[in-house]
């Protein structure tokens, strides 16, 4: 027999001890008194479901970027976070993120503690306006964000972490940096609404905050050896590049459009400036490579429209149509210009997360504080285009609070994670692959695996006819 080991066995313990805690919370009837819109709760429903499709989108995208011998391990760690986030979020993350406020800071994590009274709960959040939608279906929509922000991170860390180290790491991310976040921004108490500053949806909740822990991960991880060697890695599958960018872009408005938490004008106006602004960054990104001398590319394509809806989102039902054209066609450039900048640096961010996330994710918080008008939104503010200043200021502000908060906690997150379990996998792990050394599976691709049977018959074969 194997030598008893606790961490071994802890996280199915810790699993068990939730899953039987979960048996004594008492239950408490569904609350409907003809109070919701039927229409607001299909179109919802949709939109959760639209959201969700992302994540394995995400794993399409960022699996056919790495190195073959890394594909199934980087898409698991985006996939494996519907299930540790899900439990979480019943359990407390909800809570965290929309219990009554502690200050505006934080939720009290007793208000929804295993999803208690969400069923029945009252149609509005501690201070906010009545819902057209259940409680629990607003509980679920959100779920779907907090499941791919620690997936976003990721792309970072990829062909070098430890997968039971990220799955820590993905427990302490949504507690302590996703949660909070949702909070401060989201909830109708939340200290950065309260302040004004506007994400319609989650340009600082989602894409900031993964984009500064991308970055933190990276510094910790440090480089890999491949990275050291200046080694160039061949993407696995680029196809699978194309359908990932495909199920984000598909997802994506589910993302924005449902955000408005209705089936009204305000989601078209979403949903038509995540198309316009996603289209313009892809060609915008494409373009611009060309400018500079290099070919047109799949990946130029596919990263350009994925950093054109990372900057849409936070200013997606604020601004206008015609300027989310302009706004996708800049943060494509200036993601561009990070990233060149970046490849002749030492940081070893594998695809680029903190460039197209991060950067993107700042410069659509920015760019919202220039072209926020209320002819989209009555909620929203007039920004700097408009001639208020003082809302661009506010969301400048509410970036840099984002920025600051989620590095700093992140770093210390992986740290903390590093201390409790090693953190990255050795040399040698590292050079078999991540997906024999941490699942024992392989990435099986029919067409390459023809291609060196040829290449092996062709060396080791004594017969000189070419191969069929």
């Amino acid at each position: 027999m194997s030598k008893f080991s606790f961490k071994q066995y802890a996280p199915f313990a810790i699993l068990m001890i939730v899953a039987i805690f979960a048996l004594f919370i008492p239950l408490l009837p569904n609350f409907d008194e003809g109070k919701y819109s039927g229409p607001d709760i299909a179109f919802i429903l949709i939109a959760a479901a639209l959201v969700f499709l992302m994540t394995p989108g995400l794993a399409f995208f960022y699996g056919g970027m790495v190195h073959r011998k890394n594909v199934l391990s980087t898409m698991i760690k985006s996939v494996v976070a519907a299930g540790v986030i899900t439990v979480l979020w019943t359990v407390v993350g909800f809570s965290l993120a929309f219990g009554d406020t502690i200050g505006g800071f934080i939720g009290n994590p007793s208000t929804f503690l295993f999803f208690k009274g969400v069923n029945s709960g009252a149609p509005h959040l501690q201070g906010g306006a009545d819902l057209t939608i259940p409680l629990s279906l607003f509980a679920v929509f959100q779920l779907m964000f907090a499941i791919i922000t620690p997936g976003l991170v990721v792309g970072a860390v990829a062909e070098r972490i430890r997968f039971t180290s990220y799955i820590l790491f993905i427990v302490l991310f949504a507690v302590f940096v996703y949660s909070p976040l949702a909070h401060w921004t989201w909830h109708p108490q939340g200290f950065l609404l309260k302040m004004g500053v506007l994400d319609f949806a989650g340009g600082t909740v989602v894409h900031i905050s993964a984009g500064m822990a991308a970055l933190a991960g990276a510094l910790v991880l440090k480089r890999r050896k491949s990275h050291l060697e200046h080694k160039e890695v061949p993407p696995a599958n680029i196809p699978y590049v194309l359908i990932g960018t495909g199920l984000l872009w598909f997802g994506w408005f589910g993302f924005n459009a449902g955000s408005a938490l209705s089936a009204g004008s305000l989601a078209v106006s979403a949903f038509l400036t995540t198309n316009t602004a996603a289209g313009a960054a892809g060609l915008s990104w494409m373009f611009f490579d060309v400018a500079r001398g290099k070919k047109p590319s799949v990946l130029g394509f596919c990263i350009g429209a994925v950093v054109g809806l990372v900057a849409i989102t936070p200013g997606a039902g604020f601004v206008s149509i015609s300027s989310s054209i302009f706004i996708g066609a800049i943060a494509a450039v200036i993601s561009n210009l990070v990233v060149s900048w970046k490849q002749k640096t030492s940081l070893d961010d594998t695809l680029d997360v903190f460039p197209c996330h991060g950067v993107g994710g700042i410069v659509g918080m920015l760019l919202t504080g220039v072209f926020a008008t209320k002819t989209v939104n009555a909620a929203g503010a007039d920004g700097l285009f408009y001639g208020n200043p003082e809302f661009f200021v506010t969301q400048l502000k509410g970036a840099v609070i984002v920025i600051i908060f989620s590095f700093v906690v992140s770093f210390v997150i992986f740290k903390l994670v590093n201390l409790i379990n090693p953190i990255r996998v050795s040399d040698e792990e590292e050079e078999m692959g991540l997906d024999a050394s941490q699942h024992d599976e392989k990435y099986s691709q029919g067409t390459l695996l023809v291609e060196e049977r040829a290449i092996y018959i062709e060396k080791n074969s004594p017969l000189t006819e070419p191969i069929s």
